[in-house]
């Protein structure tokens, strides 16, 4: 890995015959296929019966790609166990919210927490490791499939029992418990830790600490099954090994690729939501920093099972959508799937060959994929994605807690890209960074959404701030314990505390007529908000009609060389976005931003820098074309051509690279 720009496509060849797998070779070659995906649902084919492995059939096949120039990320089977592991032995399958135990079929069906689940699963890793670790052929591994995709939290009794155990690790005494949680509410206090519940059906909700406290228990353990698979692999092969993930999905996912070596994500947006698919690049580049990630799965055309479909793409997206992936620091650029599926859930879904053989209606824009990659390798291989100035954190976390606590049916996910959307709109180059990051090299961090801040989260961009940054918090940030309870020192904890500001109140906004103005600009307010204490000396953000008239929104707050700005509710509507673009614009430029270019809506400037120049990758990823600024003398790396100062117009789904000398 990373000598060369990887252009995939996901592969069952074990549905298939010799001929067409011949057959299928040949076309990838033709279409620039270079590595698929293999194995992750082929447990059964692997170790058709208890104990009975053959892995002839892989091992064959590998070698058989390899030959012809397609390399191999194996997977581990671990999603589909066979019917021998199901049938008869429902306490190792996967129990839901409302206590209904899975059956055989579709996938994630067993409960990954399971004792002899995990000894199954870590045998047939350890089998398929010692078969093909040592392949040349193989050059990744991906640890299962779409953790936690169909399922989220299992109640069955292995993970009760596992619960208790964590529950105890945790917080080493009852006394612990029930103070951190408050369970003298509604008579839930607890004797024995044995007797904590698993937060399936009660007549209302349950404690708010329960639920989350039992989300994080359920992303910490699939995390540790990883940790446990990748251990196994590494005795037989130093090939780099991932996990295919999504922010849709129940996991922690900085947790979960901490001890893997690389990432990488699925996604299915289409055109009408560009930023579901930028925001996922910007937040796998930050992973594993300074590593390339990959796009694992994506469509060629739509996406689609037996019970819905989503529309296909125009001609020329997929293009533009690879570009960008590249360009913001993807190593790979893969398919979900290479051929059409002709049984199972999954039949309708897009593909780059139909299932009998024939090219599909994305097939020319895979086409134009291959082309541009060859186009543009090159120029990736010897540059690098460029250090943001920007960075917005993510937290998979909060969104256990906004799972649990969701006012009216807030979801983290939407929130932080709606925000995110306006972040690219005005043309700023920037990172989505998890919690952990390192906050080294920004100058403007915003932290939006996150209910409950660590108290090492809080002390780094304290040091960021006084380092000369200027920090962002909120709208909902900071109102929760670790625990999921309500701060009683302070509305805000330590974070009101570091800011500078008296919270006076917090409620909803929604509905009660608020207006609020900052930057010259008024505007409606909404969310769950806070309430500062009005100061002429700090108030940025004034409340101008509602319940608390005259008290501020937003404030600021001097610390060390930086400063720090609470941000307490969230404008909305046309006046709303106006007033929180007002808002990033007047930070950006305080912030002394430079990484910033003049680019019209739905184009996107990709940098990226090598030794003594930059480069800027500017796609238009919306149809419409685009226009940009150039700010100085550039050289045109598609006609050769030197490009001037002034505005560049791109054509429908045009990509254009121009490099500049720093």
């Amino acid at each position: 890995m990373g000598k060369k720009l990887y252009h995939g496509a996901a592969y069952y060849p074990e549905l298939w015959d010799e001929k067409v797998i011949e057959e299928d070779i040949k076309l990838m070659k033709e279409t620039g296929i270079n590595v698929v995906r293999i194995g992750e649902f082929a447990w059964h084919t692997m170790e058709p019966e208890e104990d009975k492995f053959d892995f002839s059939f892989f091992v064959t096949t590998i070698e058989k790609l390899y030959e012809n120039g397609i390399e191999t990320v194996m997977c581990t089977p671990t999603p589909t166990p066979p019917i021998w592991f199901s049938d008869g032995h429902p306490e190792r399958m996967y129990v839901d919210r409302d206590g209904k135990v899975m059956g055989h079929g579709s996938r994630q069906h067993a409960c990954t927490n399971n004792p002899y689940y995990r000894e199954r699963a870590a045998l047939i890793t350890e089998n398929l490791a010692k078969a093909v670790g040592s392949l040349p052929g193989v050059i990744g591994w991906q640890i299962d499939n779409e953790f936690k995709c169909h399922v989220s939290e299992c109640m069955c009794n292995t993970c009760k029992k596992q619960w208790h155990k964590w529950l105890k690790n945790r917080y080493e005494t009852l006394e612990n418990l029930n103070d951190a949680w408050g369970t003298k509410i509604w008579s839930e206090y607890y004797h024995r830790f044995e007797q904590v519940p698993q937060p399936g059906p009660a007549p209302f909700l349950h404690n708010s600490s329960l639920s989350t406290m039992y989300q994080i228990f359920s992303m910490e353990k699939i995390a540790e099954f990883s940790d446990d698979q990748a251990e196994i692999i590494r005795k037989y092969t130093a090939a780099p090994i991932t996990h295919n993930s999504s922010v849709f999905f129940s996991v922690d996912n900085e947790r979960l690729f901490k001890n893997l070596d690389f990432a990488s994500f699925d996604t299915y947006a289409t055109i009408d939501s560009v930023e579901n698919y930028l925001i996922n690049n910007d937040l796998w580049r930050n992973f594993k920093k300074g590593r390339n990630y990959w796009v694992m799965e994506t469509s060629p055309s739509y996406a689609a099972s037996l019970e819905s479909y989503a529309s296909p793409h125009p001609n020329g997206y997929l293009k533009v959508e690879a570009a960008a992936a590249y360009a913001l620091g993807a190593e790979a650029f893969c398919y979900w799937l290479w051929r059409q599926q002709r049984a199972g859930c999954e039949q309708p879904h897009g593909s780059v060959i139909s299932a009998w053989g024939k090219p599909t209606v994305g097939y020319a824009n895979v086409l134009e994929v291959e082309a541009m990659r060859k186009e543009i390798e090159e120029i990736i291989i010897s540059t690098q994605p460029s250090q943001a100035e920007l960075a917005i954190t993510y937290s998979d976390r909060s969104k256990a807690f906004l799972k649990t606590e969701p006012h009216r049916d807030l979801n983290h996910r939407t929130l932080i890209t709606d925000f995110y959307k306006r972040i690219v709109s005005m043309g700023i180059h920037r990172d989505v960074i998890p919690e952990g990051a390192s906050l080294n090299g920004y100058k403007l961090l915003f932290t939006p959404f996150i209910h409950y801040l660590s108290s090492e989260y809080l002390a780094r961009a304290k040091q960021f701030v006084e380092n000369g940054g200027i920090w962002i918090a909120g709208p909902l940030t900071g109102g929760r314990t670790e625990n999921h309870t309500i701060h009683t020192e302070r509305a805000l904890g330590e974070l009101e505390q570091i800011a500078g500001v008296e919270v006076l109140y917090t409620y909803p906004m929604d509905g009660t007529g608020t207006i609020g103005r900052a930057f010259d600009i008024s505007a409606p307010l909404g969310l769950w908000s806070s309430v500062f204490e009005m100061d002429s000396s700090s108030a940025v953000g004034i409340i101008e009609e509602g319940l608390s008239k005259g008290k501020s929104f937003i404030t600021e707050h001097k610390l060390g060389a930086g400063k720090i700005v609470m941000l307490g509710s969230l404008p909305i509507g046309d006046s709303g976005d106006l007033l929180l673009q007002k808002l990033v614009d007047h930070y950006a430029l305080e912030a002394n931003l430079t990484m910033r270019t003049d680019v019209s809506k739905g184009t996107i400037v990709a940098p990226r820098h090598g030794d003594g120049y930059t480069v800027w990758f500017i796609i238009n990823m919306d149809g419409n074309g685009g226009t940009v600024i150039i700010p100085q003398t550039g050289l045109d790396l598609k006609t050769n051509r030197v490009v001037e100062p002034g505005k560049l117009e791109l054509g429908r789904f045009e990509y254009k690279m121009i490099r500049f000398n720093n």
